[in-house]
């Protein structure tokens, strides 16, 4: 299914201002479904400019009805030397110009049954003169739950499974297998969420093809996530429900500053450190060796739910 990045695409030209188009449209609309769904707050827009070539958009929404914090970022860089972590093990990307664009989101609500998500859809493309150029899509959505229900986990992965099933046979199977093991704390033996979709260097059948799968993820992220908000947005919470969730996040900073390939590449090419850490949730603790009491949610969360497992093979069991 997945062709050399270098090869030559059968299903037309690498067409990288269509994939720029997408993204600008993909940044405006979701946020304005999110603004929708919050009911209450509105994006803050702030513009940036990267000395080194190109810039974004970055927008935060805040202290809203339902999101504390929500970030989703437009960027569009390039540059004439890529940095280690991107061509640390593709040595045929040496001495190439590069640029890369995409759409970057992380939505934290306050209630701690709601899950945090993170989403993103993104374009890579490095050329030199004479040669094809090296180009591949990557992206996925996840979703980290602090307390664990069953029918939000299935929904969740079924629209995973929608998103990409009409782009290939095995395409679900492969991009949930590689989010369970990319959003892996190794440090703590322990998953950051119960997963979704994880793809990269991806060429598909040729561009084409590859782009239409990067958008069926990205139209499917709001789908996915906004049904499990409606059902879990307005029940009651405690002050020790709150406790937990904020050390649960704990987890989410220590991925996102130590593992993810995305922080690396945006810190090392000189990218906006505001805008690459919106991530990061607003409050948060840890407590130190903190073990929840064995038989409550707190426990069935790292017990039942963060465990790898075929969520659709369970549902088509029951």
């Amino acid at each position: 299914m997945t062709t050399d990045s270098s090869e030559a695409t059968d299903n037309g030209p690498v067409d990288s201002d269509a994939v720029y188009s997408f993204l600008r449209q993909f940044h405006d609309s979701f946020c304005k479904q999110l603004e929708v769904l919050d009911g209450e707050a509105k994006f803050i827009d702030d513009e940036w400019v990267r000395e080194e070539g190109g810039g974004g958009l970055t927008r935060i929404l805040t202290d809203g009805a339902l999101f504390e914090k929500a970030g989703v970022g437009f960027s569009k860089v390039q540059g004439s030397t890529l940095p280690p972590s991107a061509s640390a093990h593709r040595p045929e990307l040496a001495g190439r110009a590069w640029e890369a664009m995409g759409v970057s989101l992380v939505l934290h609500p306050k209630n701690p049954y709601v899950p945090t998500t993170h989403a993103n859809v993104r374009f890579f493309r490095a050329d030199k003169e004479g040669e094809d150029p090296v180009w591949w899509f990557g992206g996925g959505f996840d979703l980290t739950p602090y307390y664990g229900f069953e029918e939000d986990c299935k929904h969740w992965h079924q629209t995973a499974h929608d998103a990409v099933e009409p782009f290939g046979d095995g395409l679900h199977n492969k991009f949930k297998t590689w989010c369970d093991d990319y959003f892996y704390l190794k440090h703590r033996k322990e998953a950051r969420g119960v997963g979704g979709l994880f793809f990269d260097d991806f060429n598909g059948e040729g561009f084409s093809h590859a782009f239409g799968m990067m958008q069926s993820v990205a139209t499917h992220i709001y789908p996915a996530y906004a049904p499990i908000v409606a059902k879990r947005r307005d029940m009651s919470y405690t002050q020790a429900e709150r406790d937990f969730q904020l050390y649960r996040r704990g987890r989410y900073v220590e991925f996102n500053l130590v593992f993810d390939r995305g922080t690396l590449f945006g810190l090392q090419s000189g990218g906006r450190t505001e805008s690459i850490l919106m991530s990061l949730p607003p409050h948060v603790s840890w407590h130190y060796n903190y073990q929840p009491e064995p038989g409550t949610p707190e426990a069935d969360l790292t017990e039942k739910y963060l465990p790898a497992r075929d969520w659709l093979a369970d549902q088509l069991a029951d």
